[in-house]
C-alpha cells in the first residue's frame, strides 16, 4: 500500500507554510529560496500559501489524485512537522471532498 499522502496533497493545498529564514538556502538551511517569500527580517512564506486558492509552489501533480512535493528533501520544518491522519490532515482534506483516513499512523 502506498502512502496516503501520494495520492491526497490536500495539506499543500489549504495552509500557509510559515517558517524561520534560517531555513533558507541563501541562510545556510536546505528551502530554496526562490520558493519563499519574506514576511518579516526572521519569517518567511513559501510561495503559493498565501494565495486566495491555496497551493505551495512546490506542489505537483493533482490534489486527490497523485501528487509530490517538488522539495521533499528540503522542504521547511511545518511540512516535516505536520502528520498525516492529524485533525488538521483531515481538515484539510475535507476541505477538498476527500474522504477521512481511517487508523493512519505515521
Amino acid at each position: 500500500m502506498s502512502h496516503p499522502c501520494l495520492s491526497c496533497g490536500a495539506c499543500c493545498a489549504s495552509f500557509r507554510v510559515d517558517f524561520s529564514v534560517h531555513e533558507l538556502q541563501e541562510r545556510g538551511g536546505k528551502v530554496p529560496d526562490g520558493l519563499a517569500d519574506a514576511i518579516t527580517d526572521s519569517l518567511c512564506r513559501m510561495r503559493g500559501t498565501d494565495h486566495l486558492r491555496v497551493r505551495c509552489a512546490a506542489l505537483t501533480g493533482k490534489v486527490g489524485q497523485k501528487v509530490a512535493c517538488g522539495i521533499y528533501e528540503w522542504r521547511p520544518s511545518p511540512c516535516h512537522e505536520f502528520a498525516a491522519g492529524s485533525d488538521a490532515c483531515q481538515q484539510a482534506r475535507q476541505r477538498h471532498g476527500l474522504p477521512v483516513l481511517q487508523g493512519v499512523v505515521f
